[in-house]
Formats: C-alpha cells, sequence, structure tokens
C-alpha cells in the first residue's frame, strides 16, 4: 500500500478483527478450542524527529516504511516531520484516533513520551528508537540496529585509504549511541592500520546536534584544512560534510543510507562505501508479532547483521550492511578507490561481512575495550580513566551494557574542543 504524510482523509483504515472458532464436538466429553485471535491489518505510523528530505537518519525510516506498506498489501505507512518532545503524544494520539496500531517515535528525545500513554491504549504497539535510556512496558518497545557492525567494515576501508594518515568524525555530542557508533568505526580502522603497518590518527569534533548544516560544514572544514583529514564522516545528519569532501577532493565514507543510490548525493569518486540501515527489518518484527496477536511482544529489539527481512521484489537484505551505488559487500567500495586498498584488506572486509551474516563472528566480542579517558558521564558510570581495560578481548558484553552504558570512547581517538 502506498505511504502517505498523515491526514483524516485519504487512508485506508483496518480494524482488529477477532475470529472465534468454536468447535463442538458430537463425541461426550470433547471441548471447545480455545479461541484464537488474528489481526486482519494495521497501520505504522513514524513520527520523524526531523524532516526527511535530505536527511539520512528519517530518511531510512521513512523508507523502512514504504518498504513495508509495499511488501503487505494489509499494512499501511502514516508519518508526521518535525516532531517536538511536545508534539510526540498529541500526534500519535491524533492518528491512533484515526487506525493507527502501531506508533514508533524514531529518536529517543521524541519518541520516550509515547510510554505515558502506552496503559491508556493497551491495544496498540508503541516504539521508541535506544539512545541509553532502556525503559519498556509491556507494549512500549525499544529498538535499534548493530550499526557497529557495518561501521566496523566502513572502518577497514578507511584506515586503508588515508594517505595523510589522519580521519576525521563530524559527530553530534557525546551520547551513548553516538560513541558505541564510532567505537565500531574506529576498531576497524585500528585492525586495518595494525595489518598494513600504518601510523592513524582519528579525530573527533562535535557540533552539539543532530542536524545543524552550517556548523557541520564549519567542522568538516577544519578537519581538512587544519587537521589534514583525507578521510571524512560523520555522526550527524546533513549532507554539508558530504559536500566539503566533494569540494575539498577527499575521500568521504557515508552513514544510515546509501548516500549515492538512494540520494544520489555526490558519487563514488568521493563517496568510498557507505552503510545502510534497514530499519523495516525491525518495523516487521513488530508487525508479525501484531499481526499474529501478541500481548507480550519483545520489547528490546537489537538487530543485527545475521537478521533479515525480503523486500517486495524479492531481496533478501540484512538489517545492515554496506552499501554504495546500489551495490552490496566489497562490490560496495568505490571503483575508484578499490585500487587504493590492498587486496589483504578487501579479502578482510569480505570475510568479516560474511561471518557476521552467518552470526559467527563479532567486533565487539573479538577485541578489548580499553578507555581513551573521554566520553560522557553518566550517572552511576563514571567514564573509566585513559588505559583502563573495561572489556577483555574475546568477552561478550551483553546487549544492555552496549545500549545503556558504554559511554566511553576507545583508546587511539582525539575528541577536538
Amino acid at each position: 500500500m502506498a505511504s502517505k504524510p498523515f491526514s483524516k482523509k485519504g487512508i485506508t483504515l483496518f480494524g482488529v478483527v477477532a475470529i472465534f472458532i468454536l468447535l463442538a464436538g458430537l463425541t461426550v466429553g470433547c471441548a471447545p478450542a480455545e479461541p484464537e485471535q488474528v489481526m486482519e491489518g494495521a497501520t505504522l505510523a513514524i513520527e520523524h524527529f526531523s524532516v526527511i528530505e535530505g536527511t539520512t537518519w528519517s530518511g531510512a525510516h521513512d523508507r523502512a516504511g514504504k518498504r513495508i506498506a509495499e511488501k503487505s498489501e494489509d499494512v499501511d505507512y502514516v508519518f508526521r516531520e518535525e516532531v517536538g518532545p511536545d508534539l510526540t503524544v498529541p500526534y500519535a494520539e491524533e492518528m491512533i484516533a484515526d487506525g493507527a496500531n502501531i506508533v514508533v517515535g524514531n529518536a529517543e528525545f521524541m519518541g520516550m513520551p509515547l510510554i505515558e500513554i502506552a496503559d491508556k491504549y493497551p491495544e496498540v504497539y508503541f516504539g521508541s528508537i535506544i539512545a541509553s535510556d532502556l525503559s519498556t512496558k509491556r507494549n512500549f518497545i525499544r529498538l535499534f540496529p548493530r550499526q557497529y557492525q557495518a561501521l566496523y567494515l566502513e572502518g577497514l576501508v578507511a584506515g586503508a585509504l588515508t594517505e595523510t594518515g589522519n580521519i576525521g568524525i563530524v559527530s553530534a555530542f557525546p551520547s551513548v549511541q553516538v560513541i558505541r557508533r564510532q567505537n565500531g568505526f574506529i576498531l576497524g580502522i585500528q585492525d586495518a592500520a595494525d595489518l598494513l603497518g600504518k601510523d592513524v590518527n582519528i579525530y573527533v569534533k562535535y557540533v552539539g546536534d543532530w542536524y545543524l548544516p552550517a556548523e557541520e560544514r564549519d567542522i568538516a572544514e577544519t578537519l581538512v584544512t587544519q587537521y589534514d583529514v583525507d578521510v571524512l564522516t560523520q555522526q550527524t545528519d546533513s549532507g554539508s560534510p558530504l559536500d566539503v569532501a566533494t569540494e575539498q577532493g577527499i575521500w568521504f565514507v557515508g552513514k544510515d543510507m546509501d548516500i549515492v543510490g538512494f540520494y544520489g548525493w555526490s558519487d563514488t569518486d568521493t563517496v568510498a562505501i557507505s552503510f545502510d540501515t534497514r530499519w523495516e527489518v525491525l518495523y516487521e518484527h513488530m508487525l508479525k508479532e501484531y499481526l499474529a496477536g501478541e500481548e507480550n511482544p519483545v520489547t528490546v529489539l537489537y538487530l543485527g547483521m545475521n537478521d533479515s527481512m525480503v523486500l517486495a521484489d524479492g531481496t533478501e537484505v540484512p538489517t545492515v550492511d554496506i552499501m554504495n551505488d546500489n551495490k552490496v559487500g566489497v562490490e560496495a567500495i568505490s571503483p575508484a578507490a578499490l585500487p587504493l586498498i590492498p587486496a589483504e584488506i578487501v579479502d578482510l572486509v569480505e570475510k568479516r561481512r560474511d561471518e557476521m551474516i552467518a552470526g559467527s563472528w563479532d567486533p565487539f566480542t573479538v577485541h578489548a575495550f580499553i578507555s581513551n579517558g573521554t566520553g560522557l558521564e553518566l550517572e552511576g558510570t563514571p567514564i573509566p580513566p585513559a588505559g583502563t581495560e573495561v572489556k577483555a578481548a574475546g568477552e561478550e558484553p551483553t546487549d544492555e551494557w552496549l545500549l545503556s552504558k558504554f559511554n566511553f570512547d576507545l583508546q587511539g581517538v582525539e575528541i577536538l574542543e
């Protein structure tokens, strides 16, 4: 079904149909079967914290909603853009009144107010992205993809491509979500550098928010002109850092979406690789439980490369993957960049990707976590002093720890003021 911005007109609503089958036995003592409840359809409503057009984060969520509706004839997708915390509940209740069965806030700061109305609408599934808070209720679901897995693969490419030995990250602000993602990228860079015998500097400078195009541009230019970075990436949402990379003639590593293939931003002469997030894998999980009439759904969804869904065209996609110009895996590495990357790195990218899709390898389990001494102070979780081994190599961290307490940068990164 087609997706559309929310309105009270022009939207197909599917009510909840309860099917009761009473099997009356003709033999004495034959008891009736238990009633089975099946939902005939659903409306998925996504509240986007930002605009959709020209953003990688909300753009990826919007694409996910459209893919879900395209695949499932009995599912509609509706949305609101630029939703702040003060509008989360009013918009949600308006959409619920018009038939929304699943309502998701696509950022934690504006999605969390949905927990306040979860009890009021017990038949509705609510959801919110995880930044660091893991609060749940029976029908309030928290979700996030294991993006760090694809970021690790990006890091291998970035570490191999740099010639100056300087890699820059234009970042939003210190948070568990941002730090965890950056750490996946850092581990990939360091593994490539170790394999190739390189000395690499990783610079991070914070903007202060997710979407500040002018400030993102200023920081990207600073990283290039003052720190001589020749590979640039971002943990922000505008296209400004990419614009700077294009203008300066350096390599760019994309985030959240295949920015060349889906948006046509720049080209593979600038974009060496991107990672692509398929939020639809998580949304489909929620929808399957809702349509099955599950009253107690899984309340923390942390899916990775070994989880997938089949799109309407028959393509199977893992939750996250490296992607560029509509190609995946090692084929996604820019044809202009590929000759510059040693074969052992290309082979390692392919090997680690295959292992993560199979669920047999994970960078956060294999590597030790040694603190850089920088990060974000959390209540009850201070930043470990520099040089502290927080997690030993081979020890698997819990999902709860990764999602809510991974609050420190890994050793080897420089946080710029």
